[in-house]
């Protein structure tokens, strides 16, 4: 009995494993296509796609010098960096605060403003997109400044992350904590950014990720707000790649790789906390 159970737990062990190495080539078959294509020639792509070994000039990094130049690489990334990190920076603050004072204030205001917080996450962004552009461009004149396209990421995505930082504060942050402080003689704003703000570390870590890496990647809305060449954040710039009739495939997938670049490196230097964040913000 013994090892027939065994020999079953090994066959299960190794099917799972060859599940998931089928998994990550299905997951990594596209990322290396680009790989192979951004160092081959236009003529070359599109004779054979899938083939890096016959190839008429061989292998090469011109794409990628062409890419840097062409889409303003330096620029693009100073764009992307600056409107990412403040958009994330000011919705983590501003979400975090208010959840706490919507679990901490249990009324009927905060009710019903944190209803329709909720009721507001399921309104597409396509439907205002147009109303949006046309008050922002039209009306107030306020296109093409990187402070509006920070200030509508950060409306955009205060819903659901006030959403995230609420269940956690109410399921996650004793009251006690919060009386002690006030018996110490803590303010409301001490004893919240002293005691209650570095407790929301799990929970932070995952709103951190997901909100930089949806405004990092973000292409729709900065191509509504954004249209002066010196402002295109990376999503944007490749988009110079694309001509009215024909497109340099080779150029564009080694844009849409230092796109990439600088999140893997991102990723591969905080791996470990990252992955601590999701999986504390999960369990929480």
């Amino acid at each position: 009995m013994n090892s027939s159970s065994g020999v079953q737990k090994r066959s299960v062990r190794t099917f799972a494993m060859a599940g998931m190495i089928l998994i990550f080539i299905a997951y990594m078959f596209p990322f290396l296509m680009v790989v192979i294509n951004s160092l081959k020639q236009k003529r070359d792509i599109i004779k054979s796609p899938f083939s890096w070994l016959f190839t008429v000039k061989g292998l090469s990094f011109d794409n990628f010098v062409k890419a840097f130049n062409q889409m303003d690489f330096l620029n693009a990334i100073k764009n992307s960096l600056i409107i990412t990190v403040s958009a994330t920076a000011i919705v983590t603050i501003l979400a975090a605060m208010l959840a706490y004072f919507i679990v901490r204030n249990n009324n009927m205001l905060t009710r019903i403003i944190f209803a329709l917080m909720v009721a507001s996450m399921i309104i597409p962004f396509q439907a205002i997109m147009i109303p949006l552009v046309s008050i922002y461009g039209g009306t107030l004149n306020l296109l093409n400044h990187r402070l509006t396209l920070i200030f509508m990421h950060v409306g955009f995505s205060m819903s659901m992350t006030v959403f995230m930082f609420h269940g956690f504060i109410r399921g996650s942050v004793p009251i006690a904590l919060e009386e002690a402080a006030y018996l110490d003689g803590c303010t409301h704003t001490q004893t919240f950014f002293k005691i209650v703000f570095p407790l929301l570390k799990p929970i932070m870590s995952t709103t951190l990720i997901l909100n930089a890496l949806a405004f990092w990647n973000d292409f729709l809305l900065p191509s509504l707000v954004l249209t002066d060449k010196k402002l295109l954040t990376l999503p944007l710039s490749t988009y110079s790649f694309y001509g009215t009739y024909s497109a340099d495939y080779g150029t564009i997938m080694a844009g849409l790789l230092l796109c990439v670049v600088p999140l893997l490196i991102l990723y591969i230097a905080l791996q470990k906390q990252i992955i601590n964040g999701v999986v504390a913000g999960a369990v929480k």
